[in-house]
């Protein structure tokens, strides 16, 4: 994680200690796969309950498509996504020819139903009349776990259950960072700090920059 972090912006917070400096390290790591495991834990929620509701199959062996279900002799393909903000126009653009290929692939089989595609959001809002993207509908929030259920409420009564599974685990959790905040900070110690355990910049920079 060091040798992949700023050490003029590490320098500028004003860190004095290595317990301080390895702290705004692995808070920082940490935030960063924040999303992207609550993006995945989110995911399986959403395609077990579409499977309880629906039938629904999950991960489809078409890229980039998530969910899979039937409903009113419509064949829906979802790819689900945390929240609206969740790519760029070049993610977009792959997103949406997925899409493509996903109708290419589907239309070879006999008897295809007529297939809808859905970008699902767990998260957020947004206008109903920009649900219809052209190829695609996007749903969010509440519209897209309606979406998947039939239930207009349960995207409140999920909330809950997530916080009771997150309090198990906070204790746990705690203890362990501190186990490795005090790890990493006696390595640190060790690499990068004089005789009075004072940080030498000067040796963080050419570790992380020099040639």
């Amino acid at each position: 994680m060091l040798a992949r972090k700023n050490p003029y912006l590490l320098r500028a917070k004003g860190l004095a200690t290595s317990r301080q400096l390895v702290q705004a390290v692995l808070d920082a790591y940490l935030s960063s796969q924040e999303e992207t495991l609550l993006g995945l834990f989110l995911e399986g929620l959403a395609i077990y309950l579409c499977q309880q509701a629906y039938g629904a199959h999950g991960k489809s062996s078409t890229e980039g498509i998530d969910l899979e279900f039937e409903l009113d002799n419509v064949r829906y393909l979802v790819a689900i996504k945390s929240g609206p903000n969740w790519g760029n126009s070049s993610q977009i653009r792959k997103m949406e020819d997925n899409f493509k290929q996903a109708k290419k692939i589907y239309r070879q089989g006999a008897n295809a139903l007529p297939v809808e595609f859905v970008n699902g959001c767990c998260y957020g809002k947004q206008k109903s009349e920009n649900e219809d993207k052209g190829n695609y509908r996007k749903l969010c929030g509440q519209r897209f776990w309606e979406f998947i259920t039939g239930d207009g409420e349960i995207y409140t009564r999920i909330i809950e259950p997530i916080g009771e599974k997150a309090r198990e685990r906070n204790e746990a959790f705690h203890g362990k960072y501190e186990l490795a905040v005090d790890a990493f900070a006696g390595e640190f110690r060790t690499r990068f700090c004089d005789s009075s355990n004072a940080i030498q910049w000067q040796k963080l920079v050419e570790f992380t920059s020099s040639c």
